[in-house]
């Protein structure tokens, strides 16, 4: 019956928040992180994540607007690929740094914890972009 618990699916994981695998193949309803790589990756996934979210409705309306421009029409691709090269670029070193903190504490991290972190780095990105736009009107 214990085996029952420990089997978690993949859409199970994904709907529980669960993304990050486990290296010491704890299961059940620990869903703590403990180890730096897993903080680290679940705050990463999630970033990530979430940036694609943001970017692709961005980039579908702007392909909508702009398909009868001559040079415009590419810009689509820009921010398409900005949801990418965002979090690889500076996701990579902020969910290192959370991760980090969480380590040197002794803390470890829950999945949800992982979840808002990695959001709100998108969240941010995306709020500090509307900002510097309206700064230069």
């Amino acid at each position: 019956m214990q085996d029952r618990y420990q089997e978690v699916g993949f859409v199970q994981q994904i709907l529980g928040l669960n993304l990050v695998p486990r290296k010491n193949g704890t299961g059940g309803n620990n869903t703590a992180l403990s180890d730096f790589s897993e903080m680290w990756y679940g705050v990463f996934l999630w970033a990530a994540v979430s940036s694609l979210i943001f970017h692709l409705p961005a980039a579908l309306i702007s392909l909508a607007a702009l398909r009868q421009h001559k040079v415009a029409r590419f810009m689509p691709v820009a921010i398409f690929l900005m949801g990418f090269v965002g979090p690889v670029c500076g996701g990579l070193l902020t969910s290192a740094a959370v991760a980090g903190v969480y380590k040197a504490a002794g803390k470890t991290m829950i999945s949800l914890e992982a979840f808002v972190f990695g959001v709100g780095q998108s969240f941010c990105v995306l709020l500090i972009s509307f900002l510097r736009i309206l700064a230069t009107l």
